[in-house]
């Protein structure tokens, strides 16, 4: 399919770089290109600073926090560590040695805790419920004098569920903990006032929302207490080392400008109707995830008595682009943790696919997948043991 057209649908893995991001990000590789200097620098250094701060203030402007609380980082994956790790290594000193997060973190957060717990650090996995919903009891019980912090993402890479960070933070508010939260695929689709949540640390990245891979950022309280992440410079407030990703910034700061109200009102209809018309017409099949309490992007339907990877390879085939959670596609070889967590069996888990949606996706194209996809989940079907009973 190399240099035809594909029906994009897997936006929240990597998304297509808005042409207006990258006509904002080219001359910070061709003209201005110096490192970013003090004011007592050469004058393309200084400009070079002086753009990576209007950026800065851009993303930070959206969260509604101040500009020196906010940090760029190469991605996700980096924030969630930095956040992570920075503040267990901060807290030794205090003795405190206990995390908490969920059973259905995306993996940064996820194997930042399991390598954390072979070096002797204490982690209480949350349980969840159908939707993907943590039980907020079990978070209030869970905390104690010794809980250095409680991680819980924002929105589900998987499944899509927004959980209710407002109260997750009373809580850990309450209980003098601080809370970090992964909004890797909910910022800037879903509304978030750090100024009103008293939230600690938060994760964002530019890649799931038409901006550049290898650039990220974290939001750092004032007076929060963590870790230098690198050693060697003194950049991001003296946070991280290592230089700053100029061309990187800008595009996330216009990426972060370029998604509109609108855009995510569009989504979430695109959403519905490809929900809705899947579950009608494609019989044995499970919407995973709240249908109303989700990303405005995000659907994932388990297909039952066939396996994901089959779904994915016939649609690819086919000009469509989506993820499944079958073991099959994962290097672990585990099934998707996601669909188990929420009390699926293997067969779900291996059953799921994930459609993400994105600004270049319309109903034409959505259409298109339905009777494709009707197709082919008929054919697999007919071949398939696991339906045969």
């Amino acid at each position: 399919m190399f240099g035809e057209k594909m029906i994009y649908l897997d936006n929240a893995s990597a998304s297509r770089l808005d042409e207006r991001v990258l006509n904002e990000m080219q001359p910070y590789f061709f003209t201005i290109y110096a490192v970013a200097t003090s004011e007592f620098g050469y004058s393309q250094g200084i400009e070079a600073r002086e753009v990576l701060q209007k950026s800065r203030q851009i993303i930070a402007s959206k969260l509604k926090v101040d500009t020196d609380e906010f940090i760029f980082t190469s991605g996700s994956t980096e924030s969630s560590n930095m956040a992570i790790k920075g503040i267990l290594e901060a807290s030794e000193k205090k003795q405190k040695d206990h995390l908490i997060i969920s059973k259905l973190e995306d993996f940064p957060v996820l194997q930042s805790a399991r390598n954390l717990e072979k070096k002797g650090i204490k982690v209480t996995y949350l349980d969840v419920d159908e939707y993907g919903f943590i039980n907020l009891k079990q978070l209030e019980k869970s905390i104690s004098e010794n809980t250095a912090l409680v991680s819980i993402q924002h929105a589900n890479q998987e499944i899509g569920t927004i959980q209710n960070i407002d109260k997750i933070s009373e809580i850990c508010h309450k209980k003098g903990v601080l809370f970090h939260s992964d909004a890797t695929h909910s910022f800037p689709r879903v509304s978030i006032d750090l100024k009103r949540i008293p939230i600690d640390l938060m994760t964002v990245s530019a890649h799931t929302i038409h901006g550049p891979k290898g650039i990220g950022g974290l939001f750092i309280r004032k007076g929060t207490t963590i870790a230098k992440w690198m050693d060697g410079g003194f950049q991001e407030n003296n946070k991280r080392a290592g230089l700053e990703n100029i061309p990187g910034a800008v595009g996330f700061a216009k990426a972060v400008e370029l998604v509109t109200m609108e855009e995510n009102n569009r989504l979430e209809i695109l959403r519905d109707y490809l929900i809705k018309n899947v579950l009608s017409k494609i019989p044995h099949t499970t919407l995973n995830g709240h249908p109303k309490k989700r990303l405005p992007q995000n659907a994932n339907i388990t297909f039952h008595f066939i396996e994901g990877e089959s779904v994915t390879l016939h649609l690819d085939m086919n000009g469509f682009a989506v993820s499944t959670g079958s073991a099959c596609f994962s290097r672990s070889l585990e099934a998707s943790h996601v669909i188990l967590g929420i009390g699926g069996d293997h067969e779900r888990a291996h059953g799921s696919i994930r459609f993400t949606l994105g600004r270049y996706n319309n109903k034409k194209e959505i259409d298109l997948l339905i009777i494709k996809l009707k197709e082919i989940i008929d054919e697999l079907r007919k071949i398939s043991p696991l339906g045969k009973s």
